[in-house]
């Protein structure tokens, strides 16, 4: 295939960067990759092939599209930058299976991109360098609305891929760490410095993979109820699971029903949050429930 290769290196995205006039928005999380390695690890962690799909989400001036493009079937790039899209038009133009769709993830409809774009494919699997000031929310929305997908393998923040793939009684064990070990299964690809972006980031970076669960780790009756009873209790973590559920879901009148529960739960009432694995949780949310305590 001819066209250009190798966005991803000092020379040629200054060039490319250059020629455009293109400016690094801030409010966007505008940090491009310049190193090939990281973006080999990137694509291989997901597992593409000529049968699959990847959907990206800011593909910046492309750098990784371009090595998605040479591993995958159908690849489809949102972009929220409008300033991008004549560039990506002209470095992909190589790519006749790549589409770049203008937009605002957190606001498109998701189920009719995978419609429209997707329907030739065996698996679909998201694969980004995100903009870290809306990593979170971006992952939970393609988690919580349960696409059809195989992995999300993005670069983000280091701290918040620890806090992901954290265990119980660790420091980086939280809501977060829940929720998305609830819809998948996390692991760290690899740590990235700051060094092979322009601009350079001020934090540290990490590779995560997420293969989405086709079914959860623990039967929950309701999720709505499981997970508010997860932030409930990580709402203060110094204080005792009790007293963060007191807070919740009791009142001075009911209160003394909690410890009977927690003990119904097996969960012993000094114990903190970050000490309760997910099964813990599952059960305690049951009990809960059962009991009327929602």
């Amino acid at each position: 295939m001819t066209g250009i290769q190798d966005i991803a290196t000092p020379r040629r995205t200054k060039e490319i960067i250059q020629r455009h006039g293109f400016s690094f928005k801030k409010s966007l999380g505008q940090n491009f990759l310049i190193d090939q390695n990281i973006l080999s690890k990137i694509v291989n962690a997901a597992g593409l092939d000529d049968t699959k799909g990847a959907l990206e989400i800011g593909p910046g001036i492309g750098a990784l599209t371009e090595k998605l493009a040479q591993s995958a079937k159908v690849v489809t790039a949102v972009e929220i930058d409008q300033r991008l899209l004549p560039i990506l038009e002209e470095v992909l133009a190589p790519y006749e299976h790549v589409k770049v769709r203008h937009g605002d993830v957190l606001k498109l409809d998701l189920r009719e991109v995978f419609a429209a774009d997707f329907a030739d494919v065996s698996k679909v699997s998201v694969v980004a360098n995100l903009p870290y000031y809306v990593t979170t929310p971006i992952l939970m929305r393609l988690l919580e609305d349960k696409l059809p997908l195989e992995n999300i393998v993005v670069m983000i923040q280091k701290e918040v891929a620890e806090r992901m793939a954290a265990s119980p009684g660790t420091k980086d064990y939280g809501s977060l760490s829940i929720a998305v070990q609830y819809y998948s299964e996390p692991e760290l690809v690899c740590t990235v410095p700051n060094t092979v972006f322009i601009p350079q980031p001020n934090v540290e970076s990490a590779v995560i993979r997420l293969r989405v669960r086709e079914v959860p780790p623990v039967e929950v009756v309701d999720e709505k109820h499981f997970f508010e009873v997860v932030h409930a209790a990580f709402a203060q973590r110094r204080k005792t699971i009790s007293n963060n559920l007191k807070s919740r879901f009791f009142t001075k009148e009911n209160r003394d029903t909690l410890e009977p529960l927690l003990q119904q739960a097996g969960i012993e009432p000094s114990r903190r949050g970050e000490t309760l694995s997910i099964e813990e949780f599952a059960r305690l949310s049951a009990v809960l429930l059962e009991a009327g305590i929602s």
